[in-house]
């Protein structure tokens, strides 16, 4: 029995960090379009703001997320630095993953991911806390810059996912031609 195999440039017993980087940024990117998209307008349309406990159960679930997320970026950033050290000092990068421009969304990532953290969840938690003693009506006044840093923020993050995916989609692809 003869089976003949296309030759590609990948051996069977080389790590293919772009997949690993290409997985675990379609990972992040879809859960958090399922939580900003789906789960989060799901809560607020069943009563979510009209409980008094919707401030903790909302930093509950940010802060498991959070510290998901940072997992995500730090495991990107470690696959992209070790994508960029493969290469020889004289290469001419025509590589996705191996150009400063995904380094620096890996970078970036990582920067939202813990701005995400250590900023935005502890403080738009304490104000959701507040909220407890007044009406629902008067929103503390930092609350709005705060949502819109979020957006802004995470509007970045999937944008920056998304080029990075179609980085790394595009250097697995050239390696099976």
């Amino acid at each position: 029995m003869n089976i003949s195999y296309r030759s590609t440039n990948l051996s069977l017993r080389q790590f293919n960090w772009d997949a690993l980087v290409l997985l675990i940024v379609t990972f992040w990117l879809s859960s958090s379009v399922l939580l900003d998209f789906f789960m989060m307008p799901m809560m607020y349309e069943s009563g979510m703001m009209n409980t008094p406990e919707f401030a903790t159960g909302s930093y509950s679930l940010f802060w498991l997320f959070n510290r998901v997320e940072m997992l995500c970026a730090a495991s990107i950033l470690t696959g992209l630095l070790v994508i960029r050290e493969k290469r020889s000092q004289f290469d001419v990068v025509d590589s996705g993953a191996r150009s400063r421009w995904a380094i620096l969304i890996g970078g970036g990532l990582m920067a939202i991911a813990l701005i995400y953290t250590y900023y935005l969840t502890p403080h738009l938690s304490a104000m959701g806390l507040t909220l407890d003693q007044f009406s629902l009506e008067a929103v503390p006044a930092g609350m709005s810059d705060l949502l819109l840093a979020y957006w802004i923020l995470e509007t970045l993050k999937l944008a920056g996912a998304a080029l990075l995916m179609k980085l790394c989609y595009r250097d697995i692809a050239a390696a099976f031609r």
